[in-house]
C-alpha cells in the first residue's frame, strides 16, 4: 500500500518577514503540495505570538480551499478547549459546503499560546475536552436530538460530505480519546519526541479503538523533516532547532521553542518551573536518508501515514525541502 503523506505550515515568522509574508509562504507551499501531488495541507493554531502568524487557521484555510484546487485543507489543529463547539461546526460545516470532500479538523489539546491568551480566549470555565468533542461530531452531522439541553439546533449549513474530524495528541490520554470517539489519531512526535511515549499511544489507540459506528483506527504520525540535497546541507539548516519541556510547579507540562518562551511562560501561569531543553527531533539529510527514517518509523509505530512539518526560514530552501520528500516516495512507488 502507497504510504500517505501531508504538510504541517506554522506559518513561522522568520527573522526580517513581516507576518503577511509568512502567510504568503502558507499559501505558497500550499499550491506547491497540491502540484506535487500531496494528499493534505494542515495548517496551525497560535495566538499573541509575533512568530507564529497562524492565529484563525478557519479563516486560512478558507483562503487556501480558494487558492487551491483538489488537494484536502485541514487545521492541525483547532485548539477546540477554547470555543463552543457549535461555532466550530458552524465554520466547518460552512467550509465543507464550499469545498465538499476537501475540509478536515483537526483538533488539538494544548493551548496554542501562553497562559495570556488562554484567559483572553476562555471567557468562563469551560467544558471537559471529552464533551465538546462530543457535541462538536454530533453539530456536524445533523441536528442535536430530543435528549439535547436545545433539541433541534443545527449547525447550518449541513454540508453533503461534513469535515473529516481528526484527533492530534502527544500522549496517551489524546490516544484513549481518538479511539473513544472512533476517529483518526495523530501523534505529534516533533513536539514529544519521546519514542515510547509514542509506542505506547499508538498502541494504546489501536488496542481501544471503538469501531461500532464502522470506522477503522487510522494513525498518523506527524514529523519534522528537512531534506536537503546534501546531508551537510540539512544539518546546518536544522542546527539551531530545539525543544523546551516546560513543568509548572503545578504539575501541567508543555513544549515550547526556546528557555526565552519557557520562562515568559512560566511568568504568565504566575508559577515557578523547571526546564528541559532537548534537540529538537528532526529527521534530517538527503531524500534517501530521511526516506529510510520514516520507512523506519512507520515501521516501528505501524503507520502509512504521514505529516510532514519543515521548520526552513528560507522559503526555497523548505520548498525544495518538501519536493524531494515527495520525490524519495515516488521513487520507491516506481521501484516496486
Amino acid at each position: 500500500m502507497a504510504l500517505k503523506l501531508g504538510i504541517l505550515d506554522q506559518s513561522i515568522v522568520f527573522p526580517g518577514q513581516t507576518a503577511a509574508d509568512a502567510l504568503h509562504n502558507t499559501v505558497k507551499l500550499a499550491q506547491l503540495a497540491e502540484s506535487l501531488g500531496y494528499e493534505r495541507f494542515w495548517v496551525s493554531e497560535h495566538h499573541d505570538s509575533d512568530r507564529l502568524a497562524g492565529s484563525s487557521p478557519e479563516v486560512l484555510i478558507a483562503y487556501l480551499l480558494a487558492q487551491t484546487e483538489s488537494i484536502r485543507i485541514g487545521s492541525g489543529g483547532v485548539m477546540l478547549q477554547h470555543y463552543q463547539p457549535y461555532k466550530v461546526a458552524e465554520n466547518f460545516n460552512m467550509l465543507a459546503t464550499l469545498a465538499p470532500g476537501r475540509v478536515e479538523l483537526g483538533i488539538g489539546r494544548a493551548p496554542g499560546g501562553l497562559p495570556r491568551s488562554t484567559r483572553a480566549l476562555q471567557a468562563a470555565e469551560t467544558e471537559k475536552l471529552e464533551n465538546k468533542l462530543e457535541e462538536l461530531q454530533l453539530f456536524l452531522r445533523g441536528p442535536a436530538g430530543e435528549d439535547h439541553s436545545l433539541p433541534g439546533l443545527q449547525a447550518s449549513p449541513l454540508p453533503s460530505q461534513p469535515a473529516g474530524v481528526f484527533m492530534l495528541g502527544t500522549s496517551v490520554a489524546s490516544a484513549e480519546l481518538a479511539a473513544e470517539r472512533g476517529l483518526p489519531y495523530v501523534f505529534a512526535l516533533f513536539i514529544n519526541n519521546d519514542p515510547e511515549a509514542a509506542r505506547q499511544a499508538f498502541d494504546t489507540y489501536h488496542r481501544s479503538f471503538n469501531g461500532s459506528a464502522g470506522e477503522k483506527p487510522k494513525a498518523i504520525l506527524a514529523l519534522s523533516v528537512i531534506a536537503a540535497d546534501t546531508e551537510e546541507e540539512a544539518a546546518a539548516i536544522a542546527d539551531d532547532l530545539l525543544s523546551v519541556r516546560v513543568t509548572l510547579a503545578s504539575g501541567k507540562t508543555v513544549n515550547v521553542s526556546t528557555l526565552e518562551q519557557a520562562e515568559e511562560f512560566a511568568r504568565q501561569a504566575g508559577e515557578s518551573y523547571t526546564a528541559e531543553v532537548r534537540e529538537a527531533d528532526v529527521t534530517k539529510g538527503t531524500k534517501e536518508t530521511v526516506r529510510s527514517r520514516i520507512l523506519e518509523l512507520g515501521e516501528a509505530y505501524g503507520v502509512e501515514e504521514f505529516v510532514f512539518t519543515t521548520v526552513v526560514g528560507d522559503y526555497e530552501k523548505r520548498a525544495r525541502s518538501v519536493a524531494l520528500l515527495k520525490e524519495a516516495f515516488e521513487e520507491i512507488a516506481v521501484s516496486r
